[in-house]
């Protein structure tokens, strides 16, 4: 037997998801699907354009900045605009999920996106980071425009909401959810402890 299912969701317009997602294949346990969400149509509603005023947002760029030198990422670099719209990225990241490549695509994305200092909402960049993870750039514009990922991504953000997924990043570990970059600890300790609970009695003993 094995543990809970883990998933991470993740949208690529999120400074905070690019910093999990630097981190989720190291500090979980186990393996987790990511699922690709918009972060608007959460429950938080999560904008980046809502800052009260000019030292609120920039406050919170400088927390992001630090978080990333004291985790030894690439310096950030914020795409021109942010926040913006991750519609078209997001679209790509439930096909690129679809054939098996969702991971590396979204890391991709996101390093576009937060160390390149490149907005996602241009197809170019978009393609950019499918090239990197060998998706075809003639596929990736075709399925980009496909009505059917759209509803398949609003599908999946639906379930991440009522499955408890207020924000991004999250990470959903049977039915508990941890929301937050720092809440990857958490998680990977709900994971171990669901794995030691699923464990065959007398499991490891010789």
């Amino acid at each position: 037997m094995t543990g809970a299912a883990a998933s991470f969701y993740f949208d690529l317009a999120s400074p905070l998801a690019y910093l999990a997602a630097e981190r989720v294949l190291h500090v979980l346990p186990g393996p987790a699907q990511w699922r690709p969400v918009l972060a608007r149509e959460l429950p938080s509603g999560e904008a980046f354009d809502s800052f009260r005023c000019g030292e609120e947002e920039e406050i919170f760029r400088a927390e992001v900045a630090r978080r990333a030198r004291e985790l030894a990422l690439q310096p950030l670099r914020w795409p021109d605009p942010f926040p913006y719209d991750s519609a078209l990225a997001m679209r790509v990241a439930s096909y690129a999920a679809s054939i098996g490549r969702g991971v590396a695509y979204a890391q991709a994305a996101f390093r576009q996106a937060f160390a390149g200092g490149h907005s996602l909402e241009q197809l170019d960049h978009v393609l950019i980071a499918a090239a990197a993870c060998e998706m075809h750039p003639a596929a990736v514009k075709a399925a980009a425009s496909r009505p059917s990922l759209a509803r398949a991504l609003a599908r999946s953000t639906a379930q991440a909401a009522a499955r408890g997924v207020r924000e991004v990043p999250a990470v959903l570990v049977g039915e508990r959810v941890f929301h937050g970059e720092r809440g990857l600890e958490q998680a990977a300790a709900q994971m171990a402890a669901s794995s030691a609970q699923a464990a065959p009695a007398g499991a490891g003993r010789r």
